[in-house]
């Protein structure tokens, strides 16, 4: 099991679950902050800290934010795939978050 970072992240992007983690598996991408699911230790250190609630352990993923499994699972294809794959969820659901100030 690792962590997945989904839709309530796209566009926000608040790098609170990025300085607690012990490992540095969150990385920055065009829209969305993602988890390397190979450097993920499972420590859960991340979900408390994000203010949008947009971490789940994967076996407590909401079931509508399934497709940000290979989103954040694409990180070890390339960059460009998960920026791809991210972008066409956004608009394929037309998801407008705010950035939080």
């Amino acid at each position: 099991m690792t962590y997945i970072i989904g839709e309530a992240c796209i566009d926000v992007k608040d790098i609170s679950c990025q300085s607690v983690c012990p490992v540095d598996c969150i990385h920055e991408m065009d829209r969305m902050l993602v988890i390397d699911p190979e450097e993920c230790i499972d420590c859960g250190a991340c979900e408390p800290e994000c203010p949008v609630e947009a971490i789940f352990p994967e076996d407590a993923l909401p079931e509508k934010w399934e497709p940000f499994v290979p989103i954040n699972t694409a990180y070890n294809e390339s960059m460009d795939v998960v920026n791809q794959l991210a972008e066409q969820y956004a608009t394929e659901h037309n998801v407008q978050n705010a950035p939080i100030e």
